[in-house]
């Protein structure tokens, strides 16, 4: 097993589509799609490619991010909003709470650890 992995950023294979769960969403009606690209340590770690069309809703969880395309703001709870777009990186570390508002259609890669 190689412990190289590379990210495709435009992946030929079907993504899986999906939405926020109803208890996250507060406005408008955004549909995301993910490219699950790999897996690690059981599961617990994960990166790929995911895609959300403009939309506001509750974010609690720990990621890398980076965005490949469109624009998003991110509020921490109790914090001042914050702009990421194309070419951008960051940390939403573990127990980040707070607002995710797509506001032009947003692809990024990510990673996760559970």
């Amino acid at each position: 097993m190689s412990l190289l992995k590379t990210i495709e950023t435009d992946p030929s294979f079907a993504p899986k589509e999906s939405g926020p769960l109803p208890e996250r969403l507060i406005s408008g009606d955004p549909t995301y799609k993910t490219w699950a690209q790999d897996t690690a340590r059981e599961g617990t770690i994960n990166t790929g490619v995911w895609e959300a069309t403009p939309g506001e809703t509750r974010s609690v969880k720990g990621e890398i991010c980076h965005i490949l395309s469109g624009v998003v703001e991110l509020t921490p709870e109790g914090g001042e909003p914050v702009i990421y777009k194309a070419g951008d990186s960051f940390v939403m570390k573990p127990g980040y709470v707070g607002v995710w508002k797509t506001i032009e259609t947003v692809r990024k890669i990510y990673l996760t650890v559970s």
